[in-house]
């Protein structure tokens, strides 16, 4: 049996030290929340907090490379993979975790993790990172109702 998207994203997490893990149950089917997660360009900038822009430099099958470009001026060059459900992008400096599976009553389980990385080990810096998840869950839900 395959893991769940989510299920992959907590084993994910449990392996970083320091890495925070936030789940919520969103009332909107699959397509729709994952149509704002999964658009880098788009959605993802507007529900990531700290995210001013994303731009996606060049995709290969399931493997991306983009780069953002925070609120505060800050640069990451991200590689990653992201395919329906499930993305995981990486810069020297970040780790950016998120995960969707239908739930099969038209609801969607989302699971976001990620931070500023320890250059060289499998750490994150904890200190603010899991107020910074929780206010992208409240705004992933807030930007989903709105498109519905």
């Amino acid at each position: 049996m395959t893991p769940s998207n989510v299920g992959r994203l907590r084993v994910m997490g449990a392996a970083i030290r320091g890495a925070h893990i936030v789940e919520r149950v969103l009332p909107a089917d699959f397509d729709e929340v994952w149509g704002v997660m999964g658009d880098l360009e788009g959605g993802f900038g507007d529900f990531q907090p700290d995210m001013r822009s994303v731009r996606v430099l060049r995709v290969d099958g399931d493997r991306v490379e983009a780069l953002a470009r925070s609120r505060y001026g800050l640069r990451a060059h991200f590689h990653g993979v992201l395919r329906p459900g499930w993305g995981w992008l990486q810069s020297r400096f970040l780790i950016v975790g998120m995960a969707a599976d239908a739930t099969g009553d038209g609801r969607t389980r989302v699971a976001l993790t990620g931070g500023v990385r320890v250059p060289g080990c499998a750490a994150l810096v904890p200190i603010g990172a899991r107020g910074e998840l929780e206010r992208a869950m409240a705004r992933l839900g807030e930007h989903v109702s709105q498109v519905r």
